[in-house]
């Protein structure tokens, strides 16, 4: 088990815009960081991150949290592994302190399939460099494919015996459950026919070569194996079975050592298999991926697409292939998406091509002969329709539905002009062309609407969301203790005395305390408790620590925070920053700041809250008038006394009631 300090020195070393900007592309505005939401389809960013407060909010999905929030959430990290991950990445020694059998047995199956790959990997790679079969043919293998020796160990690459079940014993005697090793695939189990109660084990990749699949943070999630024996009747490529931890259409290889290279050239080279991912990685393009052999999904899309904008699809020369692949571009272009297409000579693909040519002559290669996808679309359907005017109607068309997916408008507009240019036909053709298609996509997905569920009619009034001003200002008391809550502040405490004329009214009196100490007094003295469940949990965790400890830290407070309060308090600080304008003072505008006025701040918000509670204790008194069977006096000389106190707060606050 980690120890409290190794978890305290994380959260003070990490830095959440960095751990972040190594899954989404991050890009500055203001004083915070924007980006595409990673959990939702999204193409405005909503997702922002404040480095002054250590804290996320995705406000499309709306999740949001600390650094560790963020790994557990898009990385499905169990606790304790998100602090490893970050341990591990600001080289932070991890102090452990002795586990109890009940919290071994809590380690959840994820965890458990997590733990078996990443041990397979391990078995792998030893036998790949220390067993004289795999050094014989593994090891020679990978080298007559042109890769070195720090390649081969950079993507963790290794050898299965070709053996029945070697990994299979080698993992039981190890102490790991023959359950976790059938559902992560790597170890298939049957019934013996022969001896009903007893079982069979083989191992899923024997004699193969492995190359492990790992997630964007690195986890191995499963593996896939190259066969190495010519003469046997089995697939050349076999893959990891989908599995509570892999599937593979959510996953792209070699994503976790492209993502930063992505990010920084803000492009991302898309290939067909793992060796054209290796043999350019090691020629020094860093920024390539591949789909795995597998047709490309909108989920691996957007996994790109949380890095850059920019995708180019390279592809072999095989005529056959180039046209099945079309497809994937089409998926590129529903994302909104910027797509290019580099084809490479007859004969080759990135792998050779690679490891025929310096990086130089492979860069000047891509940059000269990457097309914008219309020029290769109309290019390559163009071939077989030259003579046909038939054909050459349907490319046309098939180049329109094509650029009907494109969600942006000006883009479509572009792309029409250009094939009209490049097919020699009237724009004014292709445009009602693609106003068909446009209609006909419309009705489509108006009748997918209509076949959902239907939703129950409301009136108008009820649609409208009414705003909860108690929430509000609730909400707006939990934020000042998060943000100024140790501060010292010298506060106007308003006494209601009699003057000379014998009527009352506030009379100021000015005190230092701190903001927290303000909030809790001013709340006691009117027994004002929270109403919204999670604000009262976070209010009287906030008093807690904030009475028993000066250096308050807000990041601290945020790692003792569950799952829930941590949403609501990262929706509470970020909201605001949503709506915030920054640089005022380009325009010649200089704002007061809040950190200028947080007396006045504290002190307005609480005496707002009093004067609606008052409002709303009014009401309910009359309705209790509404009897006239009752003697109402005494609760309308109440009503009085509550109708002079409101306006004595209201004037207070400047405010004129009717």
């Amino acid at each position: 088990m980690i120890s409290r300090s190794t978890i305290d020195q994380v959260y003070e070393t990490a830095r959440v815009e960095e751990v972040i900007g190594d899954f989404v592309q991050l890009k500055k505005s203001g004083s915070n960081f924007k980006g595409l939401s990673p959990f939702t389809d999204e193409r405005t960013p909503s997702f922002m991150v404040s480095p002054v407060k250590q804290i996320w909010k995705d406000f499309s999905s709306g999740k949001g949290g600390n650094v560790v929030a963020f790994l557990m959430e898009h990385e499905h990290f169990t606790y304790p592994e998100a602090i490893r991950y970050l341990a591990k990445k600001y080289q932070i020694e991890i102090e452990e302190t002795q586990q109890t059998d009940e919290q071994k047995e809590k380690a959840n199956e994820r965890e458990s399939m997590y733990l078996v790959s990443e041990y397979a990997q391990e078995f792998f790679s030893k036998k790949l460099w220390e067993s004289e079969t795999g050094k014989a043919i593994a090891l020679s293998y990978f080298k007559e494919r042109g890769f070195n020796e720090e390649t081969i160990r950079h993507f963790g690459l290794g050898y299965s015996p070709d053996q029945w079940d070697a990994f299979t014993k080698a993992a039981l005697a190890k102490g790991y459950q023959l359950d976790y090793l059938e559902k992560t695939g790597l170890t298939i189990v049957k019934e013996d026919p022969s001896q009903p109660d007893s079982k069979k084990t083989f191992d899923r990749f024997k004699g193969r070569v492995m190359f492990p699949i790992h997630s964007m943070s690195g986890r191995v999630l499963g593996f896939g194996g190259r066969i190495l024996a010519n003469n046997v009747k089995a697939a050349k490529y076999l893959n990891s079975p989908e599995s509570d931890i892999y599937h593979k259409s959510k996953v792209l290889y070699g994503i976790h050592f492209a993502k930063q290279a992505i990010a920084k050239e803000d492009n991302c080279y898309l290939v067909e298999g793992y060796t054209d991912v290796i043999q350019m990685y090691q020629r020094g393009i860093h920024n390539v991926v591949a789909s795995s052999g597998t047709a490309l999904t909108p989920e691996q899309i957007r996994l790109i697409n949380r890095l850059t904008q920019n995708i180019t699809v390279l592809f072999d020369g095989d005529p056959a292939g180039l046209r099945a692949s079309l497809r994937g571009i089409d998926l590129i272009l529903e994302q909104g998406m910027n797509v290019k297409v580099c084809l490479f000579p007859e004969g080759e693909d990135p792998d050779s091509f690679a490891k025929a040519n310096s990086y130089e002559e492979v860069i000047l290669y891509l940059e000269s002969n990457a097309r914008d996808f219309i020029q290769f679309k109309t290019s390559l359907l163009a071939e077989d329709a030259a003579r046909d005017p038939v054909k050459r109607a349907e490319t046309i068309r098939d180049i329109v539905n094509s650029i009907a997916k494109i969600p942006d408008r000006i883009k479509k507009e572009v792309y029409i002009q250009e094939c009209a240019r490049i097919m020699n036909i009237s724009e004014a053709v292709l445009f009602n062309t693609l106003a068909q298609v446009d209609k006909k996509n419309y009705g489509e997905a108006l009748r997918q609407l209509k076949q959902q569920k239907s939703f129950a009619v409301v009136k108008n009034n009820e649609l409208q969301e009414k705003v909860n001003v108690q929430f509000e200002l609730e909400k707006k008391i939990i934020e000042m203790l998060l943000l100024y809550g140790n501060q010292e502040q010298e506060f106007e405490d308003l006494i209601l005395k009699e003057n000379a004329a014998g009527d009352l009214e506030l009379q100021p009196e000015q005190a230092v305390s701190k903001v927290y100490e303000k909030v809790y007094l001013d709340l006691q003295e009117d027994e004002i408790e929270l109403t919204h469940e999670e604000f009262r949990k976070i209010y009287y965790r906030l008093m807690e620590e904030l009475s028993k400890d000066d250096q308050f830290s807000l990041n601290t407070f945020l790692s003792y925070l569950d799952k829930d309060l941590l949403e609501a308090v990262s929706s509470i600080l970020m909201d605001e920053e949503k709506y915030e304008l920054h640089h005022w003072e380009r325009k010649d505008i200089y704002p007061k700041e809040k950190e200028n006025t947080i007396a006045q701040l504290v002190s307005e918000t609480i005496l707002t809250l009093r004067c609606y509670l008052i409002k709303r204790r009014i009401e309910v008194l009359q309705q209790n008038t509404e009897s006239e069977n009752t003697d109402n006096r005494e609760v309308l000389e109440e009503i009085m006394n509550y109708l002079q106190l409101n306006k004595l707060l209201n004037t207070k606050l400047n405010r004129v009631l009717s």
